[in-house]
């Protein structure tokens, strides 16, 4: 058996192997509703062998959309057409997951293919709110610095989310701490400029989401796992560090996380990344290495035996995937076979198994 194919148990759930869909935004909603294009758009990924699917950046409030077009559950009425999605993973053998997200001063955009720029209210946008009145670039609205209120609701909205995302059948929750959202914009002194108990120190700066992880925790049925991604540098100087994240990891651990899914950057414009195969799994092992919290490795991972490696190495214990996942939704499968490790097939599909 391959490290790949080994199962995973974190509390009471049991992924069947190490293979995550990373969450990717689809910008196909309106009012924050799921539609067909998500069902069949994870359905046919949970057909395709995986053991866990992240749903997308699923905004907690209405002005914590990225998009106008982005996934919501900031009501009632969006549990029922997430249920029939997380009804449908789960009859596959697939974990269904999601991510509960605020887009914090980068929310009110058009989506990607209508333009992607900034919305103002006379458009179809809204207000943004941040930790500190500081637009993610020079050319953009700036953004409304969160009250002590403004906070507290932030809190609210993350365990209002978790809750209808328990009843929606989810059995993993993420808490999008990464990539310059809200979360994170408060974490980096790149963004936060505060001078009060959420501002200055790295106690303060990374208090708003250890608020929203307790909040998290104490509304999930003990028997779910929690996992968290962040920005584990910002690749800029005097912006958030590994070394930042290694704290932090050992404080999520403290309060009940279960897996920190270890992306990069996304806080700083012109930031100089340096993209490659792998780039991004060093830093799941350091966390993972020095403490002993379980950790998530993302980015172009795009080969079976890539996969396999990071997990016999000991980098990670699940590898998340993005992009190849859209080139290939039945990637599962695919390693399977390449890896030489037998895998149960849907039955409808069985005929064309390569035996």
């Amino acid at each position: 058996m391959t490290h790949l194919f080994q199962p995973l148990t974190q509390r009471g759930v049991t992924l069947k192997n190490r293979i995550v869909i990373s969450p990717m935004c689809q910008y196909s909603s309106q009012d924050g509703f799921s539609s067909d294009w998500h069902l069949v758009h994870l359905g046919s990924r949970a057909v395709g062998g995986a053991g866990l699917i992240l749903l997308e950046a699923t905004a907690v409030a209405p002005e914590g959309r990225i998009t106008p077009d982005d996934l919501g559950i900031w009501q009632d009425e969006h549990v029922a057409g997430l249920r029939r999605i997380t009804e449908f993973l789960k009859s596959q053998n697939c974990v269904p997951g999601i991510q509960l997200a605020h887009a914090g001063r980068k929310a009110s955009h058009s989506s990607p293919w209508k333009g992607g720029e900034a919305l103002t209210p006379a458009h179809g946008g809204w207000t943004t709110v941040a930790p500190s009145a500081l637009p993610f670039t020079p050319d953009e609205p700036t953004p409304q610095a969160l009250d002590q209120a403004g906070i507290a609701q932030v809190v609210e909205d993350f365990r209002q989310a978790t809750r209808r995302a328990v009843a929606a059948g989810f059995e993993v929750i993420e808490l999008h701490a990464a990539h310059g959202y809200l979360l994170h914009e408060f974490m980096s002194p790149l963004s936060n400029e505060r001078t009060d108990a959420y501002g200055g120190s790295f106690e303060n700066r990374v208090r708003l989401l250890l608020d929203v992880t307790a909040a998290t925790r104490a509304e999930l049925p003990d028997h779910l796992p929690l996992w968290v991604r962040i920005s584990a540098t910002d690749w800029t100087e005097g912006g958030w560090t590994a070394e930042d994240s290694v704290r932090l990891a050992a404080l999520l651990k403290e309060q009940g996380v279960d897996l920190l899914d270890c992306s990069t950057g996304g806080n700083v414009a012109q930031a100089d990344i340096p993209v490659g195969p792998g780039y991004q799994v060093r830093f799941a092992e350091q966390v993972r290495r020095e403490t002993g919290l379980a950790t998530g490795a993302v980015g172009i991972i795009t080969e079976a035996r890539q996969a396999e490696e990071i997990l016999a190495a000991g980098h990670a214990d699940v590898v998340l995937l993005g992009r190849e996942s859209l080139r290939d939704a039945y990637f599962p499968l695919h390693a399977a076979q390449e890896l030489g490790v037998d895998v149960e097939w849907p039955n409808q599909y069985a005929r064309a198994k390569r035996k």
